[in-house]
């Protein structure tokens, strides 16, 4: 019997939604891709109209109407829905309704099952826990007794002390809550009752659930990711190796992603570093197999002055930094890893077809996100106009973007103002930081706000970070 042939809806936008088209192009899949009034002028809906015409193109409102998405997908035909990151990635509402529906698709990432279970924090982190992972120390539920939650937060101020942290600080966040709202900072002991009182209201009339959640404070970390990949059926599971994401807004949004996490052999840390990124990676080996991960996804660790990592959250989605991780990794010694077009082919039911002997690593990949926004004033967006946007030529760099280069582009205020990615590979770190330096030198990036002030971008802050990249 022949194989399908498949049609994948790219439910995204910018260069997530380019590479995406990319990478069915060299599978040899269909696609079709939406855009909204807002991105008309975009490089995925350029993209989409050059390699199949119009007939791959859909406007519609928003990239958030599940049912404009949906009937633009029974419309052209199609097969699978790749929802990128952002959006649609991780609801687990969507995913189901999606393979549930009478005209079912395939969800191009995880199972809906596997997104809502790892989706939720406290189950992640009690997941953890049953498999001896180390996780933030806390509460792994909601605490509704007063009593309980103090006997927490004591506990957790003893164990600041024993670590030697000067300043203890514990954390006393709704459970209900998210995007940082609900959460306040207790440095003694004696602040908690009025803290944990005011905390439980806000959210009992927020959220109508008063669950408080006691959690310790970790300061100075660093934050590592592990790149798993795995078949749909759960059974093959292999790592993509280890990521730096450190360097980030004061938002904690990251604006430079390093592969591997930490460089041993390159610089000197207080703690077994190859150690760390060879328990990370076992720790989320282990739980990727204990729940029968099926698609791609990242385990995040947040790993101490001290060399103890703590399992933050699991992202059960493709990630804006896979690429730095497919620069330094090697499947049977072939250059040219795609981890985006690996969740493709998998999430479509083709096998794994490799090991884990069968990837290995090779130098330091860098990636950079070029973004219009001002460092010097809290990572503020930028708004205005790209009159020339462009990247150098060389055969150690991968350059993303939705933003025409040779033509005048208004950033759309709807959306973040996110240019480009920009991934450098070099055989150690001093060559991929010399390399780095040289892309943001030899980049142009021009551009006015209405009233003909000079763009502001973060170029100059990627520059300056570039120095220290994976120093602890």
């Amino acid at each position: 019997m022949a194989e399908k042939k498949h049609k994948v809806l790219v439910a995204n936008r910018g260069e997530i939604a380019m590479r995406i088209v990319q990478a069915c192009r060299g599978l040899g899949l269909d696609f079709v891709c939406v855009y909204t009034r807002e991105d008309q002028d975009s490089g995925h809906a350029a993209l989409a109209r050059e390699l199949g015409g119009p007939e791959r193109l859909f406007r519609i409102s928003s990239y958030h109407d599940a049912n404009e998405i949906l009937s633009v997908a029974d419309h052209a035909r199609a097969t699978a829905i790749h929802p990128g990151y952002g959006f649609f990635a991780e609801d687990f509402r969507f995913a189901r309704r999606v393979t549930e529906r009478t005209n079912r698709l395939v969800f191009i990432g995880p199972s809906w099952r596997i997104i809502r279970s790892l989706g939720d924090k406290i189950n992640t982190k009690r997941l953890a826990r049953s498999l001896s992972i180390p996780t933030v120390p806390g509460s792994d539920r909601p605490v509704y007794d007063e009593m309980e939650a103090e006997e927490i937060a004591e506990t957790l101020f003893a164990f600041q002390a024993e670590q030697g942290v000067e300043q203890s600080v514990v954390l006393v966040k709704a459970s209900a809550g998210g995007g940082g709202m609900g959460i306040e900072e207790i440095q003694d002991i004696d602040q908690f009752k009025t803290v944990y009182r005011r905390v439980r209201n806000y959210a009992k009339r927020q959220f109508h659930d008063e669950g408080v959640l006691i959690e310790q404070r970790i300061f100075d970390f660093n934050h590592l990711e592990v790149q798993i990949v795995a078949d749909r059926a759960g059974k093959d599971i292999v790592h993509f190796g280890t990521r730096n994401c450190s360097v980030q807004s004061t938002g904690r949004q990251k604006r430079i992603e390093v592969a591997p996490g930490f460089r041993p052999g390159e610089i000197t840390y207080a703690f077994d570093a190859q150690k760390v990124l060879t328990d990370i990676v076992s720790y989320s080996l282990a739980m990727a197999r204990e729940v029968g991960y099926d698609n791609v996804g990242t385990w995040e660790w947040i790993v101490s002055p001290m060399g103890q990592p703590f399992l933050m959250e699991v992202n059960t989605r493709i990630q804006v930094e896979n690429g730095v991780s497919a620069a330094i990794a090697r499947i049977r010694g072939k250059d040219g890893t795609d981890i985006l077009a690996e969740q493709i082919r998998l999430a479509l039911g083709q096998p794994l077809g490799y090991g884990q002997s069968d990837i290995t690593f090779a130098g330091v990949g860098i990636e950079y996100r070029i973004i219009a926004e001002d460092p010097a004033n809290r990572f503020t967006p930028w708004v205005g106009r790209i009159d020339r946007f462009t990247a150098p030529s060389r055969d150690w760099l991968r350059f993303h973007s939705h933003i025409p280069g040779d033509t005048a582009y208004m950033i759309p205020t709807e959306f973040d103002p996110n240019l480009a990615l920009a991934i450098v590979w070099g055989s150690d770190l001093a060559e991929a930081k010399a390399r780095g330096l040289s892309f943001l030198d030899d980049m142009v990036l021009e551009g006015a706000d209405p009233a003909g002030a000079p763009l502001r971008s973060n170029v100059a802050f990627l520059r300056e970070k570039t120095a220290t990249l994976l120093h602890f």
